[in-house]
C-alpha cells in the first residue's frame, strides 16, 4: 500500500467519523442490522466456548474413567428408549458391589448410592423440602471430588455401620442454620428419624452426572435400608466405577459388563438387564447439540448482516449522491477512479467495523454479567473477536462496492454540474 492510498484510508475513516456525528440516527439505524448480526455470531460462540470450557473442566473434576451402573440407560439403545423394559430390570444391590469390588481388578474404587428425591428435613422449628438424600458406600466422596467447608466427612465405620451420620450441603445448611450458626453436633430430622451432622459441604453447583449436592444430603447407605422400600419404584441404587490410573475406560467397562453378567446370571446371547453409563456419552451428545446452535446462530447472524449490509449500501448511496459536487472536483483535479472507489470502500468498512465492535461491546458486557451475577464462567475468545471484525470488514467490501463503483464512474463535468 502506498502512501496515496494510506492517506485516502486515513482521510475516508475520518470522513466516516465525521458522518456517524453529523447524521447520528441516519448512521445508527444503518449500523444496527451489522451490530445484531456480529452479536448473535459472536454471543453464541462465546457462549458454546464457555459451555464447552466448563463442561470439560467438570468432566475433568468427576473423572472421564468414571462408569455408573444401573437400570436406565443415560441415551436411548439402538433407536428407541424401551423405558418399559428398563423399569423390569432388576436395581443394583450390594451383591453386584461387593463383585466389582473383588473380581474387576481394575477399578480403583466402587461405591453404591441410592437417590431418595422429595424429601423434608426439619431441625427445631425450621424445615426445608424437595431435599435429595444421596445414601453412600464407601469411596463416594473420593470419585465425586466431594469437599468439605467446615466439619468432616462420614466414616468408614459410619458408613459401613449405617450410623445415622450425616453430611448436609450448602443451601441446606443456610435454610436450617440461619445466621451461620454452628450446624456440626446438632441434629436434622427426616422421615422420622434424626441424624447427627458432622459436616458441611462446599457450594459445587448441579453436576453433569446430576448429583445437586448444595440442596442435598451424603447419608451412609445402610442407615437409609430401614424406611427404604427395595421393591418401590423409587428405589434405584447406582453403582459408581473408577478405572486405575493408566487403564482404558473401555477395559474397565468390559470387564465390569463380565461380572454383572456372571452375578445376575444373564445367559449367552441375552441382553444386559443393566446398563453401563458414562460421561462421554451425554458429551457426545452436547456436542451435536452444539452444531446445532451453530448452525442457528450463523442463519440468524446472516440474515441480520444481509439487513446490515443493505443498511451500510444506503447510507453509502445517500453519501455518494450529496458528495456528488465534491467527487467531480477531485476527478477534475485528477483524481483517479480508483481512488474515489477506494475511499468509498474504506468508508463502508470504517462503518460496518464500528457496528461491529458495538456488538462485541455488549457481548463483553454480558459475559461479564453472565460470570459475576449468574456464576456462569464465560471464556472470551480472541479468535472470536477477530472472527467478528473479519465478517464486519468483508460485509463493508459487498455493501459499499457498488455505491463506491457508481461514485468512481461518475463523469467530472456532469457531476459538477449536479444539483
Amino acid at each position: 500500500m502506498n502512501r496515496t492510498t494510506g492517506h485516502i484510508i486515513i482521510t475516508s475513516i475520518i470522513q466516516a467519523l465525521q458522518e456517524l456525528r453529523v447524521n447520528k440516527l441516519r448512521t445508527f439505524l444503518s449500523l444496527l442490522g451489522i451490530t445484531i448480526g456480529i452479536f448473535c455470531i459472536i454471543a453464541v460462540l462465546t457462549v458454546l466456548d464457555s459451555m464447552k470450557n466448563n463442561i470439560q473442566t467438570e468432566m475433568s473434576t468427576l473423572g472421564s474413567d468414571v462408569l455408573y451402573l444401573n437400570r436406565w440407560p443415560w441415551m436411548d439403545e439402538g433407536g428407541e428408549y424401551k423405558w418399559w423394559e428398563y423399569w423390569r430390570r432388576p436395581g443394583m444391590s450390594p451383591t453386584e458391589l461387593k463383585a466389582i469390588q473383588y473380581q474387576v481388578p481394575d477399578a480403583k474404587l466402587a461405591t453404591l448410592c441410592q437417590t431418595i428425591n422429595n424429601q423434608t428435613l426439619k431441625h427445631a422449628d425450621l424445615d426445608v423440602s424437595s431435599i435429595v438424600g444421596y445414601a453412600v458406600t464407601n469411596g463416594f466422596d473420593k470419585i465425586q471430588n466431594i469437599e468439605i467447608a467446615n466439619g468432616r466427612y462420614l466414616s468408614m465405620s459410619e458408613l459401613d455401620g449405617g450410623v445415622n451420620t450425616v453430611v448436609i450441603g450448602d443451601e441446606v445448611y443456610k435454610s436450617l442454620f440461619p445466621g451461620g450458626t454452628n450446624a456440626i453436633g446438632n441434629s436434622i430430622t427426616m422421615a422420622g428419624r434424626k441424624f447427627n451432622i458432622v459436616g458441611i459441604m462446599k457450594r459445587v453447583g448441579k453436576n453433569m452426572a446430576g448429583f445437586d449436592f448444595d440442596n442435598g444430603i451424603i447419608l451412609p447407605y445402610y442407615a437409609t435400608t430401614s424406611f427404604i422400600e427395595a421393591k418401590s419404584l423409587n428405589y434405584d441404587p447406582v453403582i459408581i466405577v473408577q478405572a486405575r490410573k493408566n487403564v482404558n475406560i473401555d477395559e474397565l467397562k468390559y470387564e465390569v459388563e463380565g461380572v454383572l453378567r456372571r452375578v445376575r446370571k444373564v445367559r449367552p446371547g441375552q441382553a444386559n438387564n443393566f446398563s453401563i453409563n458414562q460421561l462421554s456419552q451425554v458429551s457426545e451428545r452436547i456436542e451435536l447439540l452444539f452444531g446445532t446452535i451453530d448452525v442457528i446462530a450463523a442463519v440468524i447472524g446472516g440474515f441480520s448482516l444481509i439487513v446490515g449490509a443493505f443498511g451500510i449500501a444506503n447510507i453509502m448511496f445517500v453519501t455518494v449522491k450529496e458528495r456528488t459536487k465534491i467527487i467531480g472536483l477531485k476527478k477534475a483535479i485528477g483524481a483517479r477512479s480508483r481512488s474515489i472507489l477506494t475511499e468509498f470502500l474504506a468508508e463502508a468498512v470504517t462503518l460496518c467495523i464500528m457496528g461491529g465492535l458495538i456488538g462485541i461491546i455488549i457481548v463483553l458486557l454480558l459475559s461479564l454479567a453472565l460470570t459475576y451475577g449468574l456464576d456462569f464462567k464465560v471464556t472470551l475468545s480472541v479468535k472470536n473477536f477477530i472472527l467478528g471484525i473479519s465478517i464486519s470488514a468483508v460485509v463493508g467490501v459487498l455493501a459499499g462496492y457498488i455505491p463506491a463503483r457508481s461514485a468512481s464512474r461518475l463523469d467530472p463535468v456532469v457531476a459538477i454540474r449536479s444539483n
